[in-house]
Formats: C-alpha cells, structure tokens, sequence
C-alpha cells in the first residue's frame, strides 16, 4: 500500500467524528449522470457470452447466491431443507457447486447451523430489526449478538433510511460502526434499500457512508419493498467499492438482492460487475445474489447445457 493510499485512509476515517465533516465529504461526490448511468446498464445488459463462458458463469453464479427465505412462516424444517438444497442444489450431480450462503432470519440461525456446520457454505442472518430498522440501537444491537452467538457468520444490517434522508449522516453512521462491533469476527452487509433512497446520488452516498463506517459488504435491498435490485442502481454501488479501493486499499463486496429470478438477470450482472469493477469481484467472497428462486432457474439452464434437455420447473425443490 502507497503512503498516498494510507494517507487517504486515515484522513477518511477521520470523517465519522464530525457531522459537519461528513455531510461535506457525502455532498461533495461527484453527481450521478442518471441518463449515463441507465444507457450504461442497458449496454452492458445486451451483451451475449459464448457456450462454454455461459456454463462457467452459472456455476459461478449458484456460488455466489445467498440462498433466502425470510418469512413469517417460516419454520425449523423449512430452513433445515433449504439449508440442505444449499449444500447439494442439484442431488442427481455431485459436480454443481455448493451456493454462497443461506440468509433466515436470527430465531432460525441455531437450525441451519445444525446443517452447514463446517461445509464452506456461509450462514448470513438479517438483524438490526429487519426490514423496517425502526427500533432503539440496543434492540438492534442484541439482535445482532443472538445472531452471531447461534452461528451467523455474516449479518445483513439495514441501515436507518429515515435517518439517512434527514441528513442525519452521523447517526447512520454510529450505527454501522456499533453493529461492526457487535458483529465480531462475522461479516457485515449494509443494506441501503436502494429503493427508498429516491435518487442515484443518495445510493452513491449511502454506499460511501457503509464503507467508511467499516461495512464489508455493501447490498441494495430487503427484498421487502415494491423496488428493490436494478441494474443501474448496482452499476453505481460497483463504481463506488472501485473508488474506495482506489481511495482507501480496502475492497468492499456488492450484493444486489431482491427481484433477480433468471439465468439471463444473473448474467447480466456478471457482465456489469466484470466490465466495471474487473475480475477481483467476479468471486463470492466480494459479489453475492440475494434470492430464492434464482438457483431454481440456474439449475435448470445447467442441466439444460449438460444433458441437451431442460429439467421441468418442478424437478428442483421449491423454496
């Protein structure tokens, strides 16, 4: 790392002491060029990858999904089955790639642990009072802590929105630093749910204020409200993790969530997160899909490119 870089570094984590300081860091990003943005994302979405590059991205693609049921109804044996769809996604062929993760939420953390307990596959539980965010810090907090402490190694926080859109920067941000801590050794995603946030220029913003406050992932949405994941919102949280790395030497994951159901959406974004932010990304570690029904159609368009034939839609479990 450069003197320049660790400079950088220090100056911004030096943002968070002072409101004044963070609102003129936040306003002061350059603006987002929606009709560029959107022209971009739809370019990069017409893009068509050959045979062999299509079957090498659904692999990659079922590694990177975080495999989600967040439900009221869900139960014990439910997110016991999925968690074991997760580990074989495709029971007739041992060589499909196990996926990301499994996301539930806290209550059902200790039944998935009984399942993915030293598999590989990641174990992410929603907290910090999914999806609304709207209650005291400390009940956040030991949400958090019931989480980790029943087996999560990862938490997907939401940030404070209302908060956000007040231009109460420094609340949101003490707030991510306190759930980075309450977290421990897990994994932190910050979901900015992008679809509330009105503008481009504030998920630009918002991206940045997860980074600085310490977030190791940086995802779109619950999935809870009527817009959630798009292209062009993705593409501006791709360019952010490109210039805080540029900014600070630390990478940052992106994790678009909520309403990307099919082999072609998935490849889309493989072909957004390759052209933007270049292969670092291309890996589960830094880039993840949140959703259910995705895996289904990735297996089918595996079998489909291993055996010539499509597997019926009811021929892999419904979740």
């Amino acid at each position: 790392m450069t003197a320049t870089t660790t400079s950088a570094r220090s100056d911004l984590s030096e943002l968070g002491r002072s409101e004044t300081a963070l609102r003129t860091f936040l306003h002061g990003l350059p603006g987002v060029d929606q009709v560029g943005a959107e022209q971009r994302a739809a370019q990069l979405g017409t893009r068509s990858i050959k045979t062999s590059a299509k079957a090498q991205a659904i692999d990659l693609a079922i590694r990177m999904v975080d495999l989600t049921t967040l439900e009221g109804a869900d139960t014990p044996g439910k997110v016991r089955a999925l968690a074991a769809k997760a580990l074989r996604p495709d029971p007739a062929d041992p060589s499909c790639p196990h996926v990301g993760a499994v996301c539930v939420y806290p209550l059902m953390v200790p039944h998935v642990a009984e399942v993915l307990r030293g598999s590989g596959v990641h174990l992410a539980s929603v907290a910090t009072s999914f999806p609304a965010g709207q209650a005291p810090l400390e009940i956040k907090l030991a949400d958090v802590r019931a989480a980790v402490a029943a087996g999560a190694d990862e938490i997907d926080m939401v940030i404070n929105r209302g908060a956000f859109l007040a231009g109460r920067y420094s609340e949101v941000y003490d707030e991510i630093v306190a759930t980075k801590e309450a977290s421990g050794d897990a994994h932190l995603k910050v979901i900015l749910e992008t679809g509330e946030l009105a503008t481009y220029d504030n998920v630009r913003r918002a991206s940045w204020l997860a980074m600085l406050a310490g977030g190791d992932f940086i995802k779109t949405s619950t999935g809870k409200v009527p817009v959630a994941a798009t292209l062009p919102v993705t593409l501006v949280m791709l360019e952010a993790v490109r210039d805080f790395r540029a900014a600070t030497g630390r990478q940052v994951g992106v994790k678009p969530a909520g309403g990307i159901k099919t082999t072609k959406d998935a490849i889309k974004y493989l072909v957004m997160v390759n052209e933007t932010v270049g292969p670092d990304w291309l890996d589960p570690d830094w880039f993840r899909f949140g959703a259910s029904s995705l895996l289904n159609d990735l297996l089918m368009q595996r079998t489909k490119l291993t055996t010539g034939v499509y597997a019926g839609p009811d021929y892999f479990t419904l979740d």
